[in-house]
């Protein structure tokens, strides 16, 4: 599971308002954070950066060494 809705809630911001940051919608924000679905590359590193976090920090589910 990913870290989406908790880096998501700790940068003050709805669904609505990352989906609007990142060019996607409410709907998929909220499957990507449910786990229903994976972003693309691209999408994932716009999220990354509209919560202010690394993408390996949100979708990797452990450290990898």
């Amino acid at each position: 599971m990913n870290k989406l809705k908790k880096f998501r809630e700790e940068a003050n911001m709805s669904q609505t308002e990352l989906g609007a940051r990142v060019g996607i919608s409410q709907r998929y924000v909220a499957f990507i954070e449910s786990g229903d679905k994976t972003p693309s590359l691209k999408n994932a590193m716009r999220i990354a950066e509209a919560v202010g976090k690394r993408v390996e920090d949100i979708f990797l589910p452990r450290k990898c060494t």
